[in-house]
């Protein structure tokens, strides 16, 4: 089974559940089960000869791998060269004592998802998605509003009963502000795929810091965050309420825009 497959049917890897044949401790698979063989890539700032293979070699070993052999080394650039490493490593995995975020909502379909808006919220759910910063990669927010959505499944515009303000790439974080309070917005969706230096948090942080000025605490939106290097672990240090990372699906935001803002509340009310 898939990991979205296990994630989309609610059966996240919880701390203390086994893995296959019921181990909680367990090596990295090669070619025999245990063996602990893996394969890892990097580059290093060196042109590619016989010495910076060695180096790669040595930076393995220094990993934790050993031995170390080196499959594969290609010249980037001038002074660069990117390479491919596999060998055997000792560390073990304990299960047990992995700590992750879980969905702590139930998926819904399209249909469930507008009937609950619909019946209790008795207005159009308002969202506003944006790409922040020099950031001008939208396909991670593309695919979770847009109609088209991703692999067969239909973006957030699909939803009759949400009301969805795409500002694409490059917004400033003023420009966000501006249009999630022109827009009355119930949740802005912030998309980053640039991580160099840090650039998505250091992007995300300045947003949360922006509304958290602009906006009481009863009236500022939910902030949502998405990318492919996010820890889902870091929301109260970001200063948002929801992380979502790789492979996250519409479906998976609509729902947790549904608990949030109208289940949860209700709950607390």
């Amino acid at each position: 089974m898939s990991e979205r497959t296990e994630r989309s049917e609610g059966r996240e890897r919880r701390p203390g559940q086994h893995g296959p044949g019921g181990k909680t401790v367990v090596r990295p698979y090669g070619d025999t089960t245990g063996d602990g063989m893996v394969q890892v890539s990097f580059t290093l700032p060196v042109s590619h000869d016989k010495r910076a293979e060695g180096a790669a070699v040595q930076l393995a070993n220094k990993m934790g791998i050993d031995p170390a052999m080196l499959v594969h080394a290609k010249p980037m650039s001038d002074g660069f060269t990117f390479f491919v490493v596999y060998g055997r490593v000792n560390h073990l995995v304990d299960l047990a004592a992995v700590q992750v975020v879980e969905r702590d909502y139930p998926l819904l379909s399209a249909k469930e998802v507008n009937a609950v808006v619909k019946r209790r919220l008795r207005r159009k759910l308002s969202v506003v998605g944006a790409c922040i910063g020099t950031d001008a990669h939208t396909v991670g927010i593309d695919a979770i509003l847009n109609v088209k959505g991703i692999a067969g499944e239909k973006g957030l515009e699909y939803y009759r009963e949400l009301k969805v303000s795409n500002l694409g790439a490059q917004v400033s974080v003023p420009e966000l502000v501006e249009a999630a309070r022109r827009e009355r917005a119930d949740a802005v969706l912030v998309s980053q795929v640039v991580t160099q230096r840090d650039a998505h948090l250091h992007n995300t942080r300045e947003m949360s810091a922006a509304f958290r000025e602009a906006m009481p605490a009863g009236r500022r939106p939910l902030l949502i965050v998405g990318g492919p290097r996010f820890d889902e672990t870091m929301t109260a240090e970001l200063g948002v309420d929801r992380i979502f990372g790789r492979g996250t699906t519409p479906g998976e935001v609509a729902s947790y825009l549904v608990h949030a803002l109208v289940t949860s509340r209700e709950a607390r009310g």
